[in-house]
């Protein structure tokens, strides 16, 4: 009677309660325990996988696709040795199809040791890590000086000057054609200069070009009077003075230069529709550029081309060269993929000073008002996002460029984009400093 009495007895019921409320109290404080470990053995896991994608994205594009799963998986087993997971199972993939990409995945099983009782004997745990390499492209212009001092310097012991360039370019485009993968990873543009740049003749159709001055000054006149009883006017102005007609030549007959544009436009890229390039028949015309191409052979043969005739006008160079890596008329660059990121740089080697552009300067003499417009067009095109790099070849008793010191985009407190060479062959070695750091951009993990 006093054990039923006992058990009908609800004022103290503390006892059943708690024993009634063990399971799940029990169960909560494990699983905070199993849970924890999990945590810790998800934790190297994620460890094991990130060094395993570091690892295989060294030996990926020279591994099968059977190698690179074993080697991975062997990798991973190494570096992963938590003995509390079971079920190991590691994932590898490699593509190449925005950039080059290895994917590793680790996932696996801790067993439970209190959440059983919940039912639970067991948390899956995984981790993943990517490593990419590749997916920067490059686009580079090199602006090179082509003007008559480029010449200098050659003898049985030394390359000239404008040799050493023709050498180091061409390092330059090899090291850029192997740090490309594939068609369309790396671009190069090549621009040389003097005071003009030469379009390309075959252009002389173009809506790009302003034909104003060129007609008035290329042409023949008829009908003159008493032009000093020798030969004919040369220009429209003088023909028409005397009463002449002036003929302008055929467009056909354009050697291909252009002339700065009508300032401001001669410091930027605004678009042909807003200021066309006028045209000038520059007696020392250079070589044709070349616009954004993997065409290496192509390139290499446009090196082989260069010659040296002219005055400095690094302005128009380095204007073109931005020109070249700009949509649009007149050298219409490619368009930017948008699964890659870009890099755009500007290499530009001289081996003088401004001495004339189309307002300013005798051919021979520094022109502070040329390097006035050269500094707007340093701002604009590092405004642009645009790398440059600057070389002085100073074979002479020419002052450091302070110029090209300050066009660079130099980090701050260093020079580390501009150099400066007194011998012609060391362009070959700078050419090659700047190639391997493109490269480094080009292929970083």
């Amino acid at each position: 009677m006093m054990l039923q009495r006992f058990y009908k007895d609800r004022r103290a019921s503390v006892v059943p309660l708690f024993a009634l409320s063990i399971i799940p109290v029990f169960g909560l404080v494990g699983a905070s325990v199993d849970y924890t470990r999990a945590a810790t053995v998800r934790t190297a896991l994620q460890g094991a996988a990130d060094s395993t994608a570091l690892a295989m994205s060294k030996q990926a594009a020279t591994l099968s696709g059977t190698d690179l799963v074993s080697t991975a998986s062997s990798y991973f087993n190494a570096v992963f040795t938590r003995k509390d997971a079971q079920n190991l199972v590691v994932t590898t993939t490699y593509s190449t199809t925005n950039g080059s990409q290895v994917v590793v995945t680790g996932s696996a099983t801790v067993n439970t040791m209190f959440l059983g009782v919940l039912g639970i004997s067991s948390i899956d745990v995984s981790a993943s890590s990517t490593s990419t390499w590749g997916n920067t492209r490059l686009r580079v212009a090199l602006v090179l000086d082509n003007t008559g001092s480029m010449a200098q310097g050659g003898s049985k012991t030394s390359p000239s000057k404008i040799s050493a360039l023709q050498t180091a370019t061409k390092n330059l485009l090899t090291q850029l054609q192997s740090a490309a993968a594939k068609d369309g990873d790396v671009y190069v543009s090549i621009i040389p200069f003097v005071k003009d740049v030469n379009a390309g003749a075959s252009n002389y159709k173009a809506s790009w070009i302003d034909w104003t001055d060129w007609d008035a000054a290329n042409g023949s006149c008829k009908g003159f009077k008493n032009w000093q009883n020798w030969g004919s006017p040369g220009d429209k102005a003088t023909c028409l003075s005397y009463s002449g007609t002036w003929t302008p030549d055929d467009h056909s007959t354009w050697n291909g230069c252009v002339t700065d544009r009508d300032q401001n436009f001669d410091t930027n890229t605004a678009p042909a529709s807003s200021k066309l390039f006028p045209a000038e028949q520059y007696g020392s015309c250079p070589t044709q550029l070349m616009a954004q191409s993997y065409d290496w052979t192509a390139l290499n043969s446009k090196v082989d081309a260069m010659k040296a005739a002219g005055s400095t006008n690094q302005t128009i160079g380095l204007v073109w060269g931005w020109q070249s890596l700009t949509q649009g008329d007149p050298l219409n660059a490619p368009a930017q993929d948008p699964n890659y990121k870009y890099s755009q740089v500007v290499i530009l080697l001289t081996d003088g000073l401004n001495t004339q552009d189309r307002w300013y300067g005798d051919g021979s003499n520094v022109s502070t008002q040329v390097d006035n417009r050269m500094r707007l067009a340093c701002t604009n095109i590092k405004a642009a996002s645009i790398t440059i790099y600057t070389v002085q070849v100073n074979t002479g008793s020419d002052p450091t460029s302070t110029l090209l010191q300050d066009c660079a985009s130099n980090t701050p407190g260093t020079l580390d984009h501009f150099f400066l060479l007194t011998k012609p062959d060391q362009i070959i070695a700078t050419f090659d400093a700047i190639g391997t750091n493109l490269s480094k951009l080009r292929l970083a993990r």
